[in-house]
Protein backbone atom coordinates (compact mmCIF):
# COMPACT_ATOMS: atom_id res chain seq x y z
CA UNK A 1 0.00 0.00 0.00
CA UNK A 2 1.53 3.29 -1.10
CA UNK A 3 1.86 6.26 1.23
CA UNK A 4 0.09 9.55 0.38
CA UNK A 5 3.44 11.03 -0.56
CA UNK A 6 4.25 8.05 -2.76
CA UNK A 7 0.83 8.29 -4.37
CA UNK A 8 1.36 11.97 -5.16
CA UNK A 9 4.71 11.17 -6.77
CA UNK A 10 3.16 8.38 -8.83
CA UNK A 11 0.35 10.67 -10.01
CA UNK A 12 2.83 13.39 -10.89
CA UNK A 13 5.04 10.92 -12.74
CA UNK A 14 2.03 9.65 -14.67
CA UNK A 15 0.99 13.20 -15.56
CA UNK A 16 4.49 14.07 -16.77
CA UNK A 17 4.61 10.88 -18.85
CA UNK A 18 1.21 11.63 -20.36
CA UNK A 19 2.26 15.19 -21.34
CA UNK A 20 5.59 13.96 -22.72
CA UNK A 21 3.86 11.40 -24.94
CA UNK A 22 1.45 14.08 -26.11
CA UNK A 23 4.37 16.32 -27.05
CA UNK A 24 6.02 13.52 -29.04
CA UNK A 25 2.77 12.79 -30.88
CA UNK A 26 1.96 16.44 -31.55
CA UNK A 27 4.14 18.04 -34.26
CA UNK A 28 2.78 21.52 -33.50
CA UNK A 29 4.48 21.58 -30.08
CA UNK A 30 7.82 20.60 -31.62
CA UNK A 31 7.33 23.26 -34.31
CA UNK A 32 6.61 25.99 -31.74
CA UNK A 33 9.65 25.04 -29.64
CA UNK A 34 12.25 24.46 -32.37
CA UNK A 35 11.06 25.54 -35.83
CA UNK A 36 9.60 28.90 -34.84
CA UNK A 37 12.82 30.14 -33.14
CA UNK A 38 14.86 29.26 -36.23
CA UNK A 39 12.44 31.05 -38.56
CA UNK A 40 12.20 34.17 -36.38
CA UNK A 41 15.95 34.38 -35.84
CA UNK A 42 16.65 34.04 -39.55
CA UNK A 43 14.02 36.64 -40.43
CA UNK A 44 15.09 39.19 -37.82
CA UNK A 45 18.80 38.37 -37.88
CA UNK A 46 19.13 38.92 -41.61
CA UNK A 47 16.05 40.98 -42.46
CA UNK A 48 16.03 43.61 -39.70
CA UNK A 49 18.94 45.98 -39.27
CA UNK A 50 19.27 49.38 -37.64
CA UNK A 51 22.59 49.93 -39.40
CA UNK A 52 22.65 52.35 -42.33
CA UNK A 53 24.88 51.09 -45.13
CA UNK A 54 25.15 52.04 -48.80
CA UNK A 55 22.81 55.02 -48.50
CA UNK A 56 21.90 56.28 -52.01
CA UNK A 57 23.41 59.77 -52.11
CA UNK A 58 23.27 62.39 -54.85
CA UNK A 59 26.51 64.36 -55.34
CA UNK A 60 25.94 67.55 -57.34
CA UNK A 61 29.19 68.92 -58.79
CA UNK A 62 28.23 71.98 -60.82
CA UNK A 63 31.85 72.62 -61.84
CA UNK A 64 33.99 69.49 -61.37
CA UNK A 65 37.65 70.20 -60.59
CA UNK A 66 40.40 68.84 -58.34
CA UNK A 67 38.97 70.17 -55.08
CA UNK A 68 35.34 69.18 -55.67
CA UNK A 69 36.42 65.76 -56.96
CA UNK A 70 38.56 65.12 -53.87
CA UNK A 71 35.59 66.14 -51.71
CA UNK A 72 33.35 63.69 -53.61
CA UNK A 73 35.98 60.95 -53.20
CA UNK A 74 35.42 61.07 -49.43
CA UNK A 75 31.91 59.76 -50.08
CA UNK A 76 33.03 57.26 -52.71
CA UNK A 77 35.43 55.67 -50.24
CA UNK A 78 32.85 55.43 -47.46
CA UNK A 79 31.00 52.16 -46.85
CA UNK A 80 27.99 54.17 -45.77
CA UNK A 81 27.22 55.77 -49.15
CA UNK A 82 26.46 54.74 -52.72
CA UNK A 83 26.94 58.05 -54.57
CA UNK A 84 25.28 59.10 -57.82
CA UNK A 85 26.70 62.11 -59.64
CA UNK A 86 24.78 65.07 -61.06
CA UNK A 87 25.80 68.30 -62.75
CA UNK A 88 22.71 70.29 -61.73
CA UNK A 89 20.61 70.46 -58.59
CA UNK A 90 17.29 70.13 -60.42
CA UNK A 91 18.02 66.58 -61.58
CA UNK A 92 19.09 65.55 -58.08
CA UNK A 93 15.96 67.06 -56.51
CA UNK A 94 13.76 65.14 -58.95
CA UNK A 95 15.47 61.88 -57.98
CA UNK A 96 15.13 62.77 -54.28
CA UNK A 97 11.40 63.36 -54.73
CA UNK A 98 11.13 60.03 -56.60
CA UNK A 99 12.99 58.30 -53.70
CA UNK A 100 15.84 57.16 -55.93
CA UNK A 101 18.26 58.85 -53.53
CA UNK A 102 17.95 59.69 -49.81
CA UNK A 103 20.14 62.79 -49.62
CA UNK A 104 21.92 65.40 -51.73
CA UNK A 105 25.33 66.98 -51.21
CA UNK A 106 25.58 70.09 -53.38
CA UNK A 107 28.85 71.76 -54.39
CA UNK A 108 28.13 74.95 -56.29
CA UNK A 109 30.12 76.17 -59.27
CA UNK A 110 32.16 78.60 -57.13
CA UNK A 111 33.13 75.95 -54.53
CA UNK A 112 36.87 75.88 -55.38
CA UNK A 113 37.08 79.61 -55.95
CA UNK A 114 35.66 80.44 -52.52
CA UNK A 115 37.66 77.65 -50.88
CA UNK A 116 40.96 78.98 -52.22
CA UNK A 117 40.13 82.67 -51.81
CA UNK A 118 38.48 82.88 -48.39
CA UNK A 119 38.24 79.31 -47.07
CA UNK A 120 34.48 79.55 -46.52
CA UNK A 121 33.05 77.54 -49.43
CA UNK A 122 29.48 76.49 -48.49
CA UNK A 123 28.27 72.92 -49.01
CA UNK A 124 24.55 72.32 -49.40
CA UNK A 125 23.00 69.21 -47.82
CA UNK A 126 19.39 68.21 -48.52
CA UNK A 127 17.90 65.23 -46.65
CA UNK A 128 14.76 63.18 -47.16
CA UNK A 129 13.10 63.64 -43.76
CA UNK A 130 10.22 61.18 -44.26
CA UNK A 131 12.14 58.67 -42.15
CA UNK A 132 13.41 60.98 -39.40
CA UNK A 133 15.76 58.39 -37.88
CA UNK A 134 17.36 57.60 -41.25
CA UNK A 135 17.71 61.34 -41.92
CA UNK A 136 19.55 61.87 -38.62
CA UNK A 137 21.88 58.95 -39.32
CA UNK A 138 22.59 60.22 -42.85
CA UNK A 139 23.28 63.73 -41.53
CA UNK A 140 25.82 62.35 -39.06
CA UNK A 141 27.54 60.30 -41.77
CA UNK A 142 27.73 63.34 -44.07
CA UNK A 143 29.33 65.40 -41.31
CA UNK A 144 31.83 62.60 -40.65
CA UNK A 145 32.80 62.39 -44.33
CA UNK A 146 33.10 66.18 -44.54
CA UNK A 147 35.35 66.35 -41.48
CA UNK A 148 37.56 63.54 -42.81
CA UNK A 149 38.01 65.40 -46.10
CA UNK A 150 38.74 68.66 -44.25
CA UNK A 151 41.51 67.01 -42.23
CA UNK A 152 43.00 65.46 -45.38
CA UNK A 153 42.77 68.79 -47.23
CA UNK A 154 44.65 70.62 -44.47
CA UNK A 155 47.29 67.89 -44.18
CA UNK A 156 47.92 67.96 -47.95
CA UNK A 157 48.80 71.64 -47.64
CA UNK A 158 50.99 71.20 -44.59
CA UNK A 159 48.49 73.03 -42.40
CA UNK A 160 47.10 72.17 -39.02
CA UNK A 161 43.34 72.13 -38.83
CA UNK A 162 42.43 73.99 -35.67
CA UNK A 163 39.22 72.83 -34.08
CA UNK A 164 37.93 74.23 -30.75
CA UNK A 165 36.98 70.78 -29.47
CA UNK A 166 38.69 67.46 -30.16
CA UNK A 167 36.44 64.44 -29.65
CA UNK A 168 38.04 61.14 -28.67
CA UNK A 169 35.28 58.55 -28.60
CA UNK A 170 35.35 55.09 -27.11
CA UNK A 171 32.59 52.58 -27.77
CA UNK A 172 32.06 50.11 -24.95
CA UNK A 173 30.34 46.70 -25.13
CA UNK A 174 29.60 46.82 -28.89
CA UNK A 175 32.67 48.37 -30.51
CA UNK A 176 31.69 47.19 -34.00
CA UNK A 177 28.37 49.09 -33.63
CA UNK A 178 26.47 46.14 -35.11
CA UNK A 179 22.75 46.43 -34.50
CA UNK A 180 22.56 42.64 -34.81
CA UNK A 181 24.47 42.32 -31.52
CA UNK A 182 21.68 44.35 -29.91
CA UNK A 183 18.67 42.85 -31.69
CA UNK A 184 19.41 39.11 -31.58
CA UNK A 185 19.69 38.79 -27.75
CA UNK A 186 16.45 40.73 -27.36
CA UNK A 187 14.80 38.47 -29.90
CA UNK A 188 15.62 35.47 -27.68
CA UNK A 189 13.34 36.99 -25.02
CA UNK A 190 10.52 37.46 -27.55
CA UNK A 191 10.93 33.87 -28.77
CA UNK A 192 10.86 32.45 -25.24
CA UNK A 193 7.74 34.48 -24.48
CA UNK A 194 6.00 33.00 -27.50
CA UNK A 195 7.20 29.46 -26.77
CA UNK A 196 6.12 29.49 -23.12
CA UNK A 197 2.77 31.21 -23.58
CA UNK A 198 1.69 29.46 -26.78
CA UNK A 199 2.77 25.98 -25.75
CA UNK A 200 0.73 25.92 -22.57
CA UNK A 201 -2.21 28.08 -23.70
CA UNK A 202 -2.84 26.20 -26.94
CA UNK A 203 -2.18 22.72 -25.59
CA UNK A 204 -4.48 23.07 -22.58
CA UNK A 205 -7.18 24.70 -24.71
CA UNK A 206 -6.89 21.80 -27.16
CA UNK A 207 -7.41 19.35 -24.30
CA UNK A 208 -10.63 21.11 -23.38
CA UNK A 209 -11.79 20.94 -27.01
CA UNK A 210 -10.99 17.24 -27.34
CA UNK A 211 -12.54 16.29 -24.00
CA UNK A 212 -9.35 14.85 -22.46
CA UNK A 213 -9.39 17.46 -19.71
CA UNK A 214 -12.72 16.14 -18.47
CA UNK A 215 -11.15 12.68 -18.21
CA UNK A 216 -8.35 14.12 -16.05
CA UNK A 217 -10.87 15.80 -13.76
CA UNK A 218 -12.39 12.50 -12.67
CA UNK A 219 -9.02 11.01 -11.68
CA UNK A 220 -7.60 11.28 -8.12
CA UNK A 221 -4.95 13.77 -9.32
CA UNK A 222 -4.86 17.02 -7.37
CA UNK A 223 -4.85 20.42 -9.00
CA UNK A 224 -1.27 21.28 -7.98
CA UNK A 225 -0.09 17.95 -9.41
CA UNK A 226 -2.01 18.67 -12.59
CA UNK A 227 -0.39 22.10 -12.98
CA UNK A 228 3.10 20.82 -12.12
CA UNK A 229 2.71 17.88 -14.48
CA UNK A 230 1.86 20.23 -17.32
CA UNK A 231 4.61 22.75 -16.54
CA UNK A 232 7.54 20.32 -16.29
CA UNK A 233 7.54 18.80 -19.82
CA UNK A 234 6.91 22.15 -21.50
CA UNK A 235 9.60 23.76 -19.36
CA UNK A 236 12.11 21.23 -20.72
CA UNK A 237 10.82 21.78 -24.26
CA UNK A 238 10.98 25.56 -23.88
CA UNK A 239 14.51 25.47 -22.49
CA UNK A 240 15.50 23.35 -25.49
CA UNK A 241 14.18 26.09 -27.75
CA UNK A 242 16.12 28.66 -25.71
CA UNK A 243 19.38 26.71 -26.09
CA UNK A 244 18.80 26.47 -29.83
CA UNK A 245 18.21 30.25 -29.99
CA UNK A 246 21.37 31.01 -28.00
CA UNK A 247 23.40 28.62 -30.17
CA UNK A 248 22.17 30.36 -33.34
CA UNK A 249 22.88 33.78 -31.84
CA UNK A 250 26.42 32.73 -30.95
CA UNK A 251 27.49 30.76 -34.00
CA UNK A 252 25.10 31.73 -36.79
CA UNK A 253 25.07 35.49 -36.17
CA UNK A 254 28.41 35.76 -34.35
CA UNK A 255 26.96 37.61 -31.35
CA UNK A 256 29.52 37.44 -28.53
CA UNK A 257 28.50 36.01 -25.15
CA UNK A 258 30.61 37.96 -22.69
CA UNK A 259 28.91 36.77 -19.51
CA UNK A 260 28.45 33.42 -17.82
CA UNK A 261 26.46 30.79 -19.72
CA UNK A 262 25.23 29.28 -16.44
CA UNK A 263 23.97 32.65 -15.27
CA UNK A 264 22.16 32.98 -18.59
CA UNK A 265 20.66 29.51 -18.09
CA UNK A 266 19.36 30.34 -14.59
CA UNK A 267 17.82 33.65 -15.71
CA UNK A 268 16.27 31.92 -18.73
CA UNK A 269 14.76 29.23 -16.50
CA UNK A 270 13.08 31.84 -14.30
CA UNK A 271 11.73 33.69 -17.33
CA UNK A 272 10.48 30.47 -18.93
CA UNK A 273 8.49 29.69 -15.78
CA UNK A 274 6.97 33.18 -15.97
CA UNK A 275 5.99 32.60 -19.61
CA UNK A 276 4.52 29.16 -18.83
CA UNK A 277 2.49 30.61 -15.97
CA UNK A 278 1.09 33.27 -18.29
CA UNK A 279 0.13 30.58 -20.79
CA UNK A 280 -1.64 28.52 -18.12
CA UNK A 281 -3.52 31.59 -16.91
CA UNK A 282 -4.66 32.25 -20.46
CA UNK A 283 -5.89 28.67 -20.70
CA UNK A 284 -8.06 29.20 -17.61
CA UNK A 285 -9.74 32.15 -19.35
CA UNK A 286 -10.31 30.49 -22.70
CA UNK A 287 -10.95 26.87 -23.60
CA UNK A 288 -10.82 27.50 -27.34
CA UNK A 289 -7.52 27.21 -29.23
CA UNK A 290 -8.20 30.11 -31.57
CA UNK A 291 -9.17 32.48 -28.76
CA UNK A 292 -6.29 31.28 -26.58
CA UNK A 293 -3.83 31.94 -29.41
CA UNK A 294 -5.19 35.45 -29.98
CA UNK A 295 -5.04 36.27 -26.28
CA UNK A 296 -1.49 34.90 -26.02
CA UNK A 297 -0.30 37.07 -28.91
CA UNK A 298 -2.09 40.15 -27.58
CA UNK A 299 -1.06 39.77 -23.94
CA UNK A 300 2.44 38.30 -24.28
CA UNK A 301 3.97 38.70 -27.74
CA UNK A 302 3.02 42.30 -28.57
CA UNK A 303 4.11 43.76 -25.19
CA UNK A 304 7.34 41.75 -25.39
CA UNK A 305 7.98 43.06 -28.90
CA UNK A 306 7.05 46.70 -28.36
CA UNK A 307 7.48 47.50 -24.65
CA UNK A 308 10.51 45.43 -23.63
CA UNK A 309 13.29 47.58 -25.07
CA UNK A 310 13.95 44.90 -27.69
CA UNK A 311 13.81 47.47 -30.52
CA UNK A 312 12.34 50.67 -29.08
CA UNK A 313 14.20 52.51 -26.32
CA UNK A 314 12.08 52.59 -23.16
CA UNK A 315 13.62 55.90 -22.07
CA UNK A 316 12.28 57.57 -25.22
CA UNK A 317 8.69 56.46 -24.54
CA UNK A 318 6.09 58.74 -22.87
CA UNK A 319 6.10 58.55 -19.08
CA UNK A 320 2.77 56.64 -18.77
CA UNK A 321 4.03 53.99 -21.22
CA UNK A 322 7.28 53.68 -19.28
CA UNK A 323 5.22 52.88 -16.18
CA UNK A 324 3.31 50.19 -18.09
CA UNK A 325 6.56 48.52 -19.18
CA UNK A 326 7.24 47.56 -15.57
CA UNK A 327 4.55 44.86 -15.76
CA UNK A 328 6.03 43.37 -18.95
CA UNK A 329 8.28 40.43 -17.91
CA UNK A 330 10.26 40.59 -21.16
CA UNK A 331 11.55 44.03 -20.20
CA UNK A 332 13.61 42.53 -17.38
CA UNK A 333 14.79 39.54 -19.38
CA UNK A 334 15.87 41.70 -22.34
CA UNK A 335 18.02 43.77 -19.96
CA UNK A 336 19.63 40.59 -18.61
CA UNK A 337 20.25 39.18 -22.08
CA UNK A 338 21.79 42.35 -23.48
CA UNK A 339 24.00 42.68 -20.41
CA UNK A 340 25.22 39.06 -20.49
CA UNK A 341 25.78 38.97 -24.23
CA UNK A 342 27.50 42.33 -24.71
CA UNK A 343 28.79 43.57 -21.35
CA UNK A 344 29.34 40.50 -19.18
CA UNK A 345 28.25 39.59 -15.65
CA UNK A 346 27.06 43.02 -14.52
CA UNK A 347 25.62 41.91 -11.21
CA UNK A 348 23.46 44.96 -10.36
CA UNK A 349 21.71 44.57 -13.73
CA UNK A 350 21.37 40.80 -13.58
CA UNK A 351 20.32 40.48 -9.93
CA UNK A 352 17.87 43.39 -9.98
CA UNK A 353 16.05 42.18 -13.09
CA UNK A 354 16.18 38.51 -12.03
CA UNK A 355 14.58 39.47 -8.70
CA UNK A 356 11.76 41.22 -10.57
CA UNK A 357 11.21 38.11 -12.71
CA UNK A 358 11.25 35.86 -9.64
CA UNK A 359 8.62 38.04 -7.97
CA UNK A 360 6.46 37.92 -11.10
CA UNK A 361 6.79 34.14 -11.25
CA UNK A 362 5.65 33.73 -7.64
CA UNK A 363 2.70 36.09 -8.13
CA UNK A 364 1.59 34.41 -11.37
CA UNK A 365 1.71 30.90 -9.91
CA UNK A 366 -0.11 32.08 -6.79
CA UNK A 367 -2.88 33.58 -8.95
CA UNK A 368 -2.91 30.46 -11.11
CA UNK A 369 -3.24 28.20 -8.07
CA UNK A 370 -6.12 30.31 -6.80
CA UNK A 371 -7.92 30.46 -10.15
CA UNK A 372 -7.44 26.82 -11.15
CA UNK A 373 -10.25 24.54 -10.05
CA UNK A 374 -10.73 20.86 -10.57
CA UNK A 375 -14.15 21.52 -12.01
CA UNK A 376 -15.87 21.34 -15.38
CA UNK A 377 -17.38 24.80 -14.90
Amino acid sequence: MSTPRGGALMRLKGMVRKESLQILRDPSSIAIAFVMPVVLLLLFGYGVSLDARHIPLGLVLEHPDANSSSFAAAFDQSEYFSPRYYTDIQSAERDLAAQRIDAIVWLRADFSKRLLARGDAPVGVILNGVDANQARITSGYVQGAWQSWLLAYAAARGQELKMPVAVEQRVWFNPALRSRNFLVPGLVAVIMTLIGALLTALVVAREWERGTMEALMVTPIRIRELLLGKVMPYFVLGMGGMLLSVAMARWQFDVPLQGSFWLLLIASAIFMLVALAMGLLISTVSRNQFVAGQIAILVTFLPAFILSGFIFDIGSMPAPIQVITHIVPARYFVAILQSLFMAGDIWPVVLGNAAALLLMMLVLFAVLRRKARKSLE
